[in-house]
């Protein structure tokens, strides 16, 4: 689904709940290279591929992949995408370490994988993915004639979003959540860290942007601008209560 020029949303199911989707970015430059942002759950290769093939591109035609964060369902078939292409991978250095597999991820703790047998499974199917360019708050990036990488963290330390300064287009990760082209606050339940979460919030306001997309509920493009000064209202009073 194109959204502005050069960019598109591309809604990969999720395996075992199609209803479900999780809402990848491809940002198509012919001049520096086409990149995709977070690349699904493990084995979602094919989904991945049929979704770029509707945006008129193909897996050999990525140049890059910037992953938000660590979670399983953003870097899970990363690796496969790499070997396919050759792309660059790009994220923040505080989460390189969960990505390149030399931590275990943050959220899956022993307790948790024991509660959730499934997500157990997933993770055996994970493929560590070396990260080649870490990035930093305020790291410029050469696509889409001006793009710069937004430290948002609290979902996880190294949480990313991703600001496309000429079509005014923020990719937020899981910083923000949507529903319905409504846009709502990051979730709670996967947030280890709210106060943090809330203050990103809070810095993404400040920019000036016409289209949000969120991985988890798609794209809003109705007075963007005027609905993150609500949901920074909102996650502040919720912190208080």
């Amino acid at each position: 689904m194109k959204v502005a020029n050069g960019v598109h949303v591309l809604p990969v199911p999720r395996p075992q709940d199609p209803d479900s989707l999780l809402n990848l970015t491809l940002i198509v430059d012919e001049e520096n290279g086409n990149t995709l942002v977070d690349a699904g759950l493990p084995d979602q290769m094919e989904a991945i591929g049929a979704a770029l093939d509707e945006a008129g591109l193909g897996v050999g035609d990525l140049r890059r992949i910037i992953f938000t964060h660590q979670d399983l369902d953003h870097v899970g078939s990363g690796a496969a995408l790499v070997r396919q292409s050759g792309a660059r991978v790009l994220a923040h250095s505080e989460d390189a370490p969960y990505i390149e597999g030399s931590l275990r991820p943050l959220k899956l703790t022993p307790e948790m994988l024991e509660q959730r047998p499934q997500v157990r499974k997933v993770l055996e199917r994970l493929e560590p993915v070396s990260v080649d360019e870490p990035v930093e708050d305020g790291t410029r990036l050469d696509v889409a004639d001006g793009t710069q990488v937004i430290a948002t963290p609290g979902h996880t330390p190294g949480h990313i979003s991703i600001y496309l300064e000429r079509p005014k287009v923020l990719i937020t990760g899981d910083a923000l959540t949507a529903e319905g082209g409504s846009l709502k606050g990051p979730n709670q339940a996967m947030t280890p860290d709210m106060q943090t979460a809330a203050q990103s919030v809070r810095k993404l306001a400040d920019l000036d942007v016409d289209i949000i997309v969120c991985y988890h509920g798609g794209v809003v493009d109705e007075d963007a601008n005027g609905q993150l000064q609500r949901v920074v209202r909102e996650t502040s009073r919720d912190l208080d209560e």
